[in-house]
């Protein structure tokens, strides 16, 4: 199975008072959701099923890519690294999956499935984590496939 996590383009500052999921994009944060949607179309394969946060960032983060996706509570900016993982299938879904979300949501995710010692690490707005489960030995594995920031594209 391969899970594409990606990041939230950078949105407008939250402060006291304002509708977190009602926080757009910024103009540089549509130029981010451009330049990755423009290199994710090029990679993933038909019938790549998309689910994407409520959240009006995600939401306006993943109409860049022109595909369908469906929008899914579970990876709302509330969510876990686990409820992201479970959302997704993973690590048995039989299909590539993309899924846009949050911080740290998306770190926690990939800090688990990595093995690393922290619970959570760092991922960039606007930016693209492709890991990929398989089996070997007998043993399940998850390979990174590759990480991808919108500045180098």
């Amino acid at each position: 199975m391969d899970l594409i996590l990606w990041r939230h383009a950078e949105a407008e500052d939250w402060h006291e008072g304002c509708d977190d999921l009602a926080r757009s994009l910024t103009p540089r944060g549509e130029k981010q959701a451009k330049r990755m949607a423009a290199w994710l179309d090029r990679q993933l394969p038909e019938g790549t099923r998309i689910l994407c946060s409520p959240a009006r960032r995600c939401e306006q983060t993943v109409l860049a890519l022109g595909r369908k996706y469906k929008l899914r509570e579970e990876i709302a900016p509330h969510a876990t690294g686990d409820e992201l993982l479970a959302a997704a299938g993973w690590p048995h879904g039989k299909s590539v999956i993309v899924l846009v979300g949050h911080q740290p949501a998306l770190g926690q995710a990939v800090a688990r499935l990595l093995g690393l010692q922290q619970d959570s690490c760092a991922v960039r707005k606007g930016s693209v984590w492709w890991l990929r489960t398989r089996e070997r030995d007998g043993e399940e594995q998850t390979v990174m496939v590759t990480v991808q920031a919108p500045e180098l594209l």
